[in-house]
Order: C-alpha cells, then sequence, then structure tokens
C-alpha cells in the first residue's frame, strides 16, 4: 500500500464515523487518490484498516453509492469499486456557492495547514520524499493544462504533507484540498499563471531539500494565498 492510500485508509476520528467514513473516502476520490475502477479491500479489511465496525462501514458504502462513487458487484471478483465523477468541473458555478468572506476564510485556514506541512516536510523529510517530489515536478513539466495537471497539482502538495511526518497534518490537506482544491487548481491551470505557478512549486521543492523550513513555509503560505485572491476576484466579478 502506498504512502498516499496509507493516509486514505488510516483510522477516522470518533465522531460521527458513518460521515467520517463518507467523507474520508468521497475526498479520496475527488482528489484521484482512488482511481475510476479501483477494487476497494474487503469490507472486513477496510473496516480495520479505518477503525470502524463493518456496520458502520457498510453504511458508509451504501451512501456512497447513493451518490454514485461507489459502485458493488457481487460473485467471484466482485466488491466495491470507485466511480469518478463524470460531470465536468465547472469553476463559475463552484464559485456562485460560496461568499468572498468563505473563500478568504478557507484560504486562510488552508495557507496555515499547507505552511506548517511543508515547514515539517524541510525538517523531517527523507531523500526518498524528495525522490517523489522531484518525479512529480519532472511529470508536471510534461503535461498539458487539464485534468491530468489538476492530479499532480494535488499528488505534489499530498507528498509534501507526507513529507511532514504528520499523519494528522496529511489527512487534514486531504480534507482540505477536497474542499477548496479543485478551485485552486483551477485557477493554477490558467495558461497565464503557469510560469509562476512552476515557479512556486520549484521553490517549494528546493526550500523542503535544502532544508530551509521558514522559507518552506513562506512559499507554501503564499502560493495558497495568491490563488485564493486570484478566486475572489473571480467571484466578485460573477
Amino acid at each position: 500500500m502506498d504512502s498516499a492510500h496509507l493516509v486514505v485508509f488510516a483510522p477516522v476520528d470518533n465522531t460521527a464515523r458513518v460521515h467520517a467514513v463518507v467523507r474520508r473516502l468521497s475526498d479520496a476520490i475527488a482528489l484521484g487518490l482512488l482511481g475510476d475502477g479501483e477494487h476497494l479491500p474487503s469490507e472486513t479489511d477496510l473496516a480495520a484498516h479505518l477503525g470502524v465496525s463493518t456496520v458502520t462501514l457498510r453504511e458508509a458504502l451504501m451512501a456512497l453509492r447513493q451518490q454514485g462513487l461507489i459502485e458493488t458487484r457481487r460473485g467471484r471478483g466482485g466488491g466495491s469499486f470507485v466511480r469518478a465523477p463524470a460531470r465536468p468541473f465547472d469553476l463559475d458555478e463552484r464559485l456562485r456557492s460560496l461568499s468572498a468572506e468563505e473563500l478568504r476564510d478557507l484560504g486562510d485556514h488552508y495557507a496555515a495547514i499547507a505552511g506548517a506541512a511543508a515547514r515539517l516536510a524541510a525538517l523531517r523529510s527523507l531523500p526518498a520524499d524528495v525522490r517523489r517530489l522531484r518525479r512529480t515536478l519532472d511529470d508536471m513539466a510534461e503535461t498539458e493544462p487539464g485534468a491530468g495537471m489538476c492530479r499532480l497539482d494535488g499528488r505534489l502538495h499530498l507528498e509534501v504533507a507526507a513529507a511532514s511526518q504528520s499523519g494528522r497534518l496529511t489527512r487534514e490537506e486531504i480534507r482540505l484540498q477536497a474542499e477548496i482544491g479543485p478551485l485552486i487548481w483551477a485557477v493554477h491551470d490558467l495558461r497565464a499563471r503557469r510560469g509562476r505557478v512552476d515557479a512556486e512549486h520549484a521553490g517549494l521543492v528546493d526550500a523542503i531539500e535544502g532544508a530551509d523550513d521558514a522559507r518552506a513555509r513562506e512559499v507554501a503560505e503564499s502560493h495558497v494565498l495568491n490563488a485564493v485572491e486570484r478566486l475572489i476576484e473571480r467571484r466578485l466579478a460573477l
């Protein structure tokens, strides 16, 4: 099981466990951590990974089936399979559901989490963590704007969070990416901003590799806040 799946399948907290499982798995599907058609672990194994009862897990899977995010097949080779949303992402439609104040509040919280994760990644990352970040940067350099770039953008930030060696920060990064990440990706993916965004990503990885925790935090926070300012400008123009 890779690092992203270890985070996705880590135990959920004790409050509203059905909701917590639904949110964890739906977030992972939205972010592409669980790919379309991916076969989930058995109910027994998945419940054990998440630290919940099989009854709780079955309720959560039922809710995900109702949302069209999970398909369950019977018989040999059956089980629960991921069904990624087919509807294309509409930036303006999503922005209309949020006020400028809500966007700013979300951005402040996300910047704090991203900054803390980046600072700890600069202090705690292992050589293998840095190699993964460099590979993702290389993949991004070879990818055209679109859904593929959005997934790589999310992967890079999750890898930074994982390099912090903090499970809580990584799980919060997943949650926040699902909440505001698609909006930030949509702004980052504009051709007019790609040069600046690429430079910010490279500067973040350089700071982590150089163990410059203050610089890593500064770059991560400004990276998020710059995108949020663009989102607020677009929201006010709607």
